[in-house]
């Protein structure tokens, strides 16, 4: 049974940073692609970057370019999302996800849209105020 476990949410003030993490079981991630998406408070989940099982193709949404970084270590089993220069329109809770590299192609979504995903993890809350 695959399972996506977000940590490293919490309260930060603008300017400041964040790492999360997405940990996997049931399932060797480096496999597979992963995404990072978050939803903020009464609006839709949105994409925020995207990677490659070799981290050969990576994306960011403009909002988050620059500012994020998406990184992994297969050898962890673990997907991070480093964060900087975090602003109050950054807070949101934050899932990673992940599925068949084939399956979402075949959806012809692209990898920022939550709908290309099959498995998701219970997501992390981040909340960027002073």
């Amino acid at each position: 049974q695959v399972q996506l476990v977000e940590s490293g949410g919490g309260l930060v003030q603008p300017g400041g940073s964040l790492r999360l993490s997405c940990a996997a079981s049931g399932v060797t991630l480096g496999n597979y692609p992963v995404g990072w998406f978050r939803q903020p408070p009464g609006r839709e989940r949105e994409g925020v970057s995207y990677i490659t099982r070799t981290s050969g193709d990576i994306l960011y949404a403009d909002s988050v370019r620059g500012r994020f970084t998406i990184s992994r270590d297969n050898a962890k089993n673990t997907v991070y999302l480093q964060m900087n220069s975090l602003k109050p329109e950054d807070t949101a809770v934050y899932y990673c996800a992940t599925g068949d590299l084939s399956i979402m192609a075949s959806k012809r979504l692209g990898p920022l849209d939550s709908r290309s995903w099959d498995y998701w993890g219970q997501g992390t809350q981040v909340t960027v105020s002073s």
